[in-house]
């Protein structure tokens, strides 16, 4: 028998539950699916929040040649098969260029995506591409310029217990048997915003309780997945919290915590280029300027484990996550840009003062861009006061100093140069 989460797989966009941004009405998926002018595109978005499920309502939607292919499964002989079956199928088909979907296409190599490059600029194929990784960083650039990318988010609760709704009255296997959501707080959180995950919990649920009425509480719920830790996981889904748990771990100044989610990333086969970019956020965004050389141990890591290759490179990985959770921590810097952001959305765009305006040409000189501009080097220790903001932020105090030696060092420079500023 199918999976619950394969049985109620949406066939058409009305059945399509959450991403109202992309798919609602008139927004940007459901206008081109249902012109039938598909161009190229990516759909990058963390497990089951509906990426496949999309190309297939496309598959049922358009009359056109349809090919599909998993980067996990197939090679770049593959990739030219099908393209060859494609441009064959061009001559048959009336309803525009045959789409081929790509699932995981993060995992392809360079080599696998650039035997896609010349297909998808001459129009061959439309290629609709799925990921879970960032596809700055994992698509080739000249695949991503010819490609759209549209981000799918995590499930919304809504969403979720309107499709836990529909497989109580929908399916034909629980149809028949009285569901009860008395509690929804644990097989919200155990979802995670995924839909699959959803479902595979209520199955389990379903399936390991033969009572006439099944009842839903948080209770019966953790002590099911507790039994079954594998069951809702199989595939590896317990990727984003396993992350989710390595990065707060990090955060929390646990080296113990830190290695042990690492080492259960590196059992499970987690990319390993996954866990050193989020060694870099991490290293920039919790621990900061409260050690700066945090930020270069993480990138070097990055490089080195690129070098390196695996299994060697566990313990590429394994210093920098030791190094980082031991670091002081301060998340300053990532404070002050979202603070520098949010004001920048208030006050719109602020004249730049006119002694720090650019004056290459003699209009510019005779509008005083450049003048009484005072050059800080002709200073003692370098400096010297001057307006740096625009004229209605000044003295505005965004970065602020946080309670550790190396800011403490910073904020005591600070206030002998600005006085009482900082």
């Amino acid at each position: 028998m199918q999976p619950l989460a394969e049985r109620l797989r949406p066939k058409t966009l009305d059945e399509y539950i959450g991403q109202k941004h992309l798919v609602g009405p008139k927004a940007i998926l459901r206008q081109m699916i249902e012109s039938g002018h598909v161009s190229s595109f990516i759909l990058w978005g963390p497990p089951g929040v509906g990426k496949t499920t999309l190309a297939k309502i496309i598959a049922n939607k358009l009359d056109r040649p349809f090919y599909t292919l998993s980067a996990v499964t197939s090679g770049v002989k593959d990739v030219r098969e099908v393209i060859e079956k494609a441009k064959q199928s061009r001559f048959f088909s009336q309803g525009g260029n045959p789409i081929l979907f790509i699932d995981e296409i993060h995992r392809f190599s360079k080599s696998q995506q650039d035997s896609l490059l010349g297909a998808v600029e001459n129009g061959t194929v439309t290629l609709i591409g799925a990921t879970t990784e960032n596809p700055s960083f994992e698509v080739i650039t000249p695949l991503l310029s010819r490609c759209q990318v549209y981000v799918l988010k995590s499930l919304e609760d809504a969403d979720l217990l309107e499709l836990a709704n529909k497989a109580v009255l929908a399916d034909s296997e629980i149809k028949g048997r009285k569901i009860v959501f008395e509690e929804t707080e644990s097989l919200l959180r155990y979802a995670g915003g995924d839909a699959r995950k959803l479902l595979n919990i209520i199955e389990l649920v379903v399936s390991s309780d033969e009572n006439e009425t099944i009842r839903f509480t948080n209770e019966i719920v953790t002590e099911r997945l507790q039994q079954n830790p594998i069951a809702y996981d199989k595939d590896g889904e317990m990727h984003y919290d396993i992350i989710s748990a390595f990065i707060k771990s990090i955060r929390g100044s646990d080296p113990d915590a830190a290695i042990y989610w690492l080492a259960r990333m590196v059992a499970g086969g987690e990319d390993p280029k996954f866990i050193a970019r989020r060694l870099v956020i991490s290293a920039a965004e919790d621990i900061g300027l409260a050690n700066p050389n945090a930020l270069l141990l993480a990138n070097a890591c990055f490089d080195a484990l690129t070098k390196i290759g695996w299994p060697e490179g566990r313990i590429i990985l394994a210093e920098a996550t030791v190094y980082l959770a031991s670091s002081p921590k301060s998340n300053s810097a990532y404070l002050a840009i979202d603070e520098a952001l949010a004001l920048v959305e208030r006050t719109g765009n602020l004249p730049v003062p006119l002694h720090l305006r650019n004056s290459p040409t003699k209009l510019m000189k005779e509008l005083n861009y450049g003048k009484n501009y005072k050059y800080s080097h002709d200073f003692p220790n370098n400096f010297v006061v001057q307006q740096f903001l625009p004229d209605k932020l000044k003295n505005t105090s965004i970065w602020k100093v946080q309670d550790n030696p190396s800011e403490k060092k910073t904020g005591e420079w600070l206030r002998f140069l600005w006085k009482d500023r900082f």
